[in-house]
């Protein structure tokens, strides 16, 4: 039986332990803290007391607690897989020089800055639907960091360009980010109308990428006279990259089975084509090998790790009953409208992924129009904070010292502009009242 312990000690005891890990995370930025510690160590104390309160109930109530722990971890190992996988193929094509040839070409052409701004958010916005946010944002911040070498002020507003892109272009995708893959598994919203949420999605974008444009220099980045060639291989991975990508939608759509079942197949291909570059390395030929399990040990496992603090340290507090608690307070005192809007900011808090999975498991009593509001809300809002996404948090660690938390704090405003007006785009399209 499942005890409320808002109001209780451990319940109290484990916000506080959450909030101050949270301080710690922001402050990453001056204390060079990587934010994976303080958030592992909150979610070991706030599930050891939780496990410690049980015990005192017997036998049946503990076995309780370790079977909602096994339930946060088992979300927890789906994500951390599928991201090994996106990270790995990442790791490969940057070795095999794939972004050095696409930046290459870009700057070639004679594109400024802004230009570049505008090509990378555009790329991200219509490539994040189909490699879902994540991946999406990974991939086009590498191709970001090798464009904008010297520029840290592009660097900077380029990634929060590519955080919002991401966002906003997973929002209208069944599979584009992990809170619309939740609604449409829940059998919620039916496939194809989530596409309805294409034009605020645009909107939301739109609007802050617009404002950012005006703020990124005129100039040309250095263009070096040597061409820059594809190492051996590099085509055959964005291939298999590609593929991988095609097999994790439709190990879900065709074989109900979760995404990253199908990322790691598609790594274990690539762990076999690796073999293959080896086999037939030849070094007269200025070749290098090619070494499967270098490239998984250079994933961002702070990321990973901060992503298992944060899920487990929230299911924690879901276990408590504060999700409950603030489901019932917004859709049973606010309203549906107002509730969706609120939980959007929210998710740019808490994460939105345990967000959108307590509003699920609360099912308030709504049409679909609104069920497409919240999946937008949650969907965009964690652009707010960059830590409020997958995609934000993922980039924190692959651009560190030039995309930060107060790096972007401080277009934060900008960003919530895009976010009122996608929702009263979605409001006026659908004719939803306030």
């Amino acid at each position: 039986m499942h005890i409320d312990l808002t109001t209780s000690y451990i319940g109290i005891i484990s916000l506080l332990i959450f909030a101050v890990a949270y301080v710690a995370v922001m402050a990453e930025e001056f204390s060079h803290l990587r934010k994976s510690k303080p958030v592992i160590i909150s979610a070991s104390l706030i599930w050891g007391l939780i496990a410690f309160h049980y015990t005192s109930f017997g036998d049946q109530y503990s076995k309780e607690v370790e079977h909602a722990f096994k339930h946060n971890l088992l979300e927890f190992a789906e994500l951390f897989l599928f991201l090994l996988a996106a990270m790995t193929y990442i790791n490969a094509l940057q070795e095999r020089r794939v972004f050095e040839v696409v930046r290459y070409k870009l700057i070639s052409k004679g594109y400024n800055f802004r230009k570049l701004f505008l090509l990378t958010g555009i790329i991200t916005f219509f490539l994040s639907p189909i490699a879902d946010n994540l991946t999406t944002a990974l991939v086009m911040c590498s191709v970001l960091l090798a464009c904008g070498k010297g520029n840290p002020k592009f660097l900077s507003l380029g990634c929060i360009n590519i955080v919002v892109a991401a966002n906003a272009g997973g929002a209208f995708s069944p599979f584009g980010d992990i809170t619309t893959l939740m609604v449409w598994q829940a059998g919620i919203v039916e496939f194809f109308t989530f596409f309805n949420l294409f034009v605020p999605s645009v909107i939301n974008y739109a609007i802050p990428a617009t404002i950012m444009y005006f703020f990124i220099s005129n100039e040309k980045p250095n263009v070096s006279t040597d061409v820059v060639v594809m190492k051996r291989g590099g085509k055959v991975i964005i291939f298999l990259g590609l593929f991988t990508i095609f097999l994790a939608v439709n190990f879900h759509n065709i074989l109900h089975l979760p995404p990253m079942l199908g990322m790691m197949f598609g790594l274990g291909i690539l762990g076999f084509y690796s073999f293959y570059l080896k086999l037939t390395f030849d070094k007269d030929m200025d070749d290098e090998k090619f070494d499967f399990l270098r490239k998984v040990s250079k994933a961002e496992w702070d990321t990973l790790l901060f992503f298992f603090g944060v899920i487990l340290s929230v299911g924690g507090l879901g276990f408590l009953g504060y999700l409950t608690l603030v489901s019932e307070f917004l859709y049973g005192g606010l309203g549906p409208t107002y509730a969706n809007f609120i939980v959007g900011i929210l998710s740019a808090i808490v994460d939105n992924i345990p967000v959108m999975f307590a509003v699920i498991t609360m099912n308030p009593s709504m049409v679909t129009d609104q069920w497409l509001l919240v999946t937008l809300t949650t969907g965009v809002g964690g652009s707010l904070l960059s830590i409020g996404s997958a995609a934000g948090v993922a980039l924190m660690g692959q651009a560190r010292g030039h995309y930060t938390f107060f790096g972007h704090l401080k277009w934060t405003p900008v960003i919530f502009i895009g976010y009122v007006a996608s929702v009263i785009v979605h409001m006026f399209l659908s004719g939803l009242a306030v």
